[in-house]
C-alpha cells in the first residue's frame, strides 16, 4: 500500500515509518519542513504540509491507500498558536477531510490512554474529540490506538518520557520530589511494539473498528519508575521527598504553565491519576513483544 504518515519526523513517527517499510509499504511522509533525510530513503515520498492549514494538504493524499495520523502535542504554547484544541481537534479534522476528499478508505489514528470526554486534562478531552471525528468519518477501515507511556531511544532531537525525566529530574537533582505518595502506576511499553502494531493495522481487516490500549504488561509505581530510570542511566537510585498533591498542583498550574517546571498541568493530572489499562487484546492481535522497563532496556539514557 501507499500509506500517508503524519508526524513522520517525530519520535513515534520514525519508528512507524521503519515498520511500514519493513512490511513492504510505500510511505508518503507529511512534514512541515525539511525532510531531506527521509526523502533520501527508498520507498519514502516527502510532501510538505501542516495539519493546521487545510490548503497545504491539497494533493498530498491523492492515490494514498491508507492514512496513519500521529500528530499530537503534550505541551501547549498558546502564544505560538499551539494548543490541544488546534492540533488534536482541528488538525485531526483537516487530515480526515483531506483523506475523505482523496478517497482514502483506511485510517489508523493515534489517540492516548485515558482519552475521554470528562478527562481531568484538556489533553485527554481533546484526544477524545479527535477520536470522535475519526469514528464519525465513515472510513471502510478504522483503527484507533491509545498508547499509555512509550519508551525507547528517541534520538537527540525528539522528546520521550524516560529521557525527559532523566535529563530534568533524575540526573541533576540529589533528592527527587514525588507528588503525593508516588504509588500511582504507569505501564511503560516500548515504542517499537507500538510501531509494529500501527504498521500491521493498515491492512489487518480483523482490527476494523477496534480501539486498542497500548501498554506494557507490568504495572509500576511512579517511585519504581524513577528508580529504574536511574539504573538505566547508570547511577544509584536517589532518595525521594513527597510533595503534597494539592501544593504541587498549585505550583504546576503557575510555574509549570509558564514553562518553568519540567512538567505541564496536563502531564501532572495524567501522572497522579495513573496511566494503566488492559493491553491483552493489543498483544494478542498483533503478536508484538515489548522489553521490560529495566536498566538494560533503558541503557540508551547513558548517552544523554
Amino acid at each position: 500500500m501507499t500509506v500517508l504518515l503524519t508526524g513522520a519526523t517525530g519520535y513515534v513517527g520514525g519508528y512507524v515509518l521503519d515498520a511500514l517499510l519493513e512490511r513492504g509499504h510505500s510511505v508518503r511522509a507529511l512534514v512541515r519542513s525539511g525532510g531531506d533525510a527521509l526523502a533520501a530513503r527508498d520507498g519514502v515520498d516527502v510532501r510538505h504540509g501542516d495539519v493546521t492549514d487545510a490548503a497545504s494538504l491539497d494533493g498530498a493524499f491523492d492515490e494514498a491507500d491508507a492514512v496513519i495520523h500521529l500528530v499530537g502535542i503534550i505541551d501547549e504554547s498558546p502564544s505560538k498558536g499551539v494548543t490541544f484544541e488546534r492540533i488534536h481537534v482541528g488538525g485531526t479534522r483537516r487530515v480526515v477531510e483531506a483523506a475523505q476528499a482523496a478517497g482514502v478508505t483506511r485510517f489508523v489514528h493515534m489517540s492516548a490512554n485515558g482519552a475521554r470526554p470528562d478527562g481531568p486534562s484538556a489533553y485527554q478531552r481533546t484526544k477524545w474529540k479527535a477520536e470522535e471525528i475519526v469514528r464519525a468519518a465513515g472510513f471502510d477501515h478504522t483503527v484507533i490506538f491509545r498508547p499509555s507511556t512509550l519508551f525507547g531511544d528517541p534520538g537527540p532531537d525528539n522528546p520521550e518520557f524516560a529521557k525527559r525525566l532523566w535529563e530534568t529530574l533524575v540526573k541533576p537533582f540529589p533528592v527527587l520530589p514525588v507528588f503525593g505518595d508516588g504509588k500511582y502506576e504507569l505501564q511503560p511499553v516500548h515504542v517499537s511494539a507500538c510501531a509494529s502494531a500501527f504498521a500491521q493495522a493498515v491492512d489487518r481487516d480483523a482490527s476494523d473498528g477496534a480501539s486498542y490500549c497500548v501498554a506494557g504488561r507490568e504495572r509500576l509505581p511512579y517511585r519504581e519508575v524513577l528508580r529504574r530510570i536511574a539504573r538505566g542511566g547508570g547511577i544509584t537510585p536517589k532518595p525521594v521527598v513527597p510533595v503534597p498533591v494539592g501544593l504541587a498542583r498549585v505550583g504546576v498550574n503557575t510555574l509549570g504553565r509558564a514553562g518553568l517546571l519540567p512538567i505541564s498541568p496536563a502531564q501532572f493530572e495524567m501522572l497522579v491519576e495513573g496511566n494503566t489499562c488492559d493491553p491483552s487484546a493489543f498483544f494478542a492481535d498483533f503478536g508484538v513483544s515489548s522489553p521490560a522497563f529495566d536498566a538494560e532496556a533503558l541503557g540508551y539514557l547513558r548517552q544523554y
